[in-house]
């Protein structure tokens, strides 16, 4: 279970990472982060977002047309 979920469901890039990147800021290092979004470029922005920022996509997998997201806060 995630310590923050986030419903980014409905929103195009960039809108799921700038609420991420917000949504970040509450949990703690170490923590995890949800992200659901229906986006299907938010694949590839989620991957890139990690890569940047020096967080972890520790999960993504995608449930119907809903891609879910886990990102460990490490930065």
């Amino acid at each position: 279970m995630a310590d923050v979920t986030l419903d980014a469901k409905g929103l195009n890039c960039p809108l799921p990472i700038l609420r991420a990147k917000k949504a970040l800021k509450d949990v703690p290092t170490g923590g995890t982060l949800e992200i659901q979004a229906t986006d299907p470029g938010a694949v590839k922005d989620f991957e890139a977002f990690c890569r940047t920022t020096g967080n972890e996509l520790v999960e993504h997998h995608q449930d119907g047309n809903v891609y879910f997201f886990t990102i460990k806060h490490t930065a």
